[in-house]
């Protein structure tokens, strides 16, 4: 049996000051460059996860986006891709077991949700001469340009495409995930003084993709175009539940370049990164975007308030979720009127935090600065699957039990189903005062979630009858109705 956060005694929150009942609320856990790893046994990071884990759920989040692919290897048992050298320490060496099947069982005990992300066209950050020696760099040299001190699949290649797509297949079809997830490395960000190195690939493909000698911006950002399709189609094959999610630069474009671009002078993701996450909103090739928005509020070149206003005109088709910078946000004091000015934007539904490891150290003591931004509630995970509208059966035979192990504690069974979109994740556990208004949309009236068709009673503050509502969330996270038992408590 797992239940997961017991919520506060139902407070008497205004529509207005009430928190989300759905709102996204994700971490980043990076491990390019991590060197905190390589000196663990597995038993040391498997318990070095689940403190982790259990510091993340109790500031309340709800989603980890976790690199499992930080540069064309791999936290996890690959066919095509080395074990990543973070994990041991060398490139290829097998950590003896399998750090995502223990991230994904774990943050469903927890019921949260584990997005695996992948860095697409990376090879090696910073290249070595040893490098160069890697079995997969050897295998695949005829792929891989040198950048300024790193390598980069080229992404003009349709052989480097289909290598990202195998990787993503294997991963999606043997993990048991809920989203994939892209960052802002897409074509690298520029070197000063050096071009990409691209003109063979250039030369071979682009006439007949149909661009010309002086379009190859264009055919740049259309090699990307092709690989975000490309896997916006896998994902929808193999498992259409789990959610494609990319996170570009915060500035899309500068109004010096485009009138319709934002109030802002920086580098641009979709001139300089060739990256055109408003092109995959629109079309509905992503589920959702969240941008690095990392900036202050009122920064000279890239204001915060801007781009969360610029944004949230472009959303498109996908959902739209905030990428914040902990350590810049704590240190600027502005968690509190970040989150404001996103929620009041309207066309937000959540945020996500860089790194994990800064809410980890509790930078600014955010972990409480977010249980009270947050009201002390848990908020379920928006259901941002474009495309996709089911709804689950609602459980039936509810009942009270009473043994001397676990005490007095609901039971019910779920409707099963064929159709694995549909089936049962998880379960909403709320309560009322008989007579109250049962309003489902204030989460202060959550008392529980489980991932299991039992949750204990937790005590009562006073007597009389009490009314549990019990619902449940398909692997969309879209919730059924709710199935009602009323409890007296003498």
């Amino acid at each position: 049996m797992t239940a997961v956060w017991l919520a506060l005694l139902p407070g008497m929150l205004t529509a207005q000051h009430r928190s989300p009942k759905h709102e996204f609320r994700g971490a980043w856990i990076s491990t390019i460059h991590q060197t905190r790893y390589a000196g663990m046994s597995k038993t040391e990071m498997q318990a070095y996860f689940n403190r982790l884990l259990d510091t993340l759920q109790d500031a309340g989040i709800n989603v980890v986006l976790f690199q499992v692919r930080p540069q064309s290897d791999a936290w996890y048992k690959s066919s095509y891709e080395p074990w990543s050298s973070f994990i041991t320490g060398k490139s290829g060496r097998n950590p003896g077991w399998d750090p995502l099947a223990f991230l994904v069982e774990a943050c469903h005990e927890r019921n949260m949700d584990l997005h695996a992300w992948i860095n697409p066209y990376r090879v090696r950050m910073t290249v070595r001469e040893e490098d160069y020696k890697d079995a997969f760099v050897r295998k695949n040299r005829q792929l891989i340009l040198r950048y300024g001190r790193s390598l980069w699949l080229d992404p003009g290649l349709p052989e480097s495409r289909n290598h990202i797509l195998k990787v993503v297949r294997e991963i999606v079809a043997g993990y048991d995930i809920d989203g994939i997830h892209l960052d802002d490395y897409f074509y690298p960000y520029p070197v000063a003084g050096e071009q990409f190195p691209d003109d063979a690939s250039f030369a071979k493909y682009a006439s007949a993709q149909g661009f010309g000698r002086d379009e190859r911006a264009a055919w740049r950002r259309d090699n990307v175009n092709r690989l975000v399709f490309g896997l916006h189609e896998l994902i929808s094959e193999l498992k259409p539940w789990v959610r494609l999610g990319i996170s570009p630069f915060g500035i899309h474009r500068n109004e010096r370049q485009d009138p319709d671009g934002s109030r802002t002078n920086g580098l641009s993701n979709y001139d300089d990164l060739y990256a055109d996450a408003l092109l995959w909103m629109n079309e509905g090739w992503i589920d959702y975007c969240v941008p690095q928005l990392y900036w202050e509020i009122g920064h000279d070149r890239a204001d915060y308030a801007t781009l969360i206003d610029w944004w949230g005109r472009h959303r498109g088709e996908s959902a739209l979720y905030v990428g914040q910078d902990v350590d810049r946000t704590m240190k600027a004091s502005q968690l509190g009127a970040k989150l404001q000015l996103e929620r009041e934007n309207g066309h937000f539904s959540g945020n996500c935090f860089f790194p994990a490891y800064e809410l980890e150290a509790d930078n600014g003591h955010i972990r409480q600065q977010l249980r009270e931004l947050w009201h002390r509630y848990p908020a379920l995970v928006p259901a941002d699957k474009i495309g996709l509208d089911k709804t689950p059966e609602p459980v039936f035979a509810l009942d009270v039990r009473q043994d001397y192990v676990l005490g007095a504690h609901l039971t019910w069974r779920p409707v099963k189903t064929s159709d694995a979109a549909n089936r049962a994740s998880y379960y909403v556990i709320y309560r009322y005062f008989k007579g109250e208004e049962e309003d489902m949309e204030d989460p202060a009236h959550i008392v529980g979630l489980s991932r299991d068709p039992l949750f204990v009673i937790p005590p009562h503050p006073y007597k009389g009858e009490w009314v549990y509502l019990v619902t449940t969330v398909n692997r969309l996270h879209r919730e059924s109705a709710p199935e009602r038992i009323v409890i007296r408590v003498r």
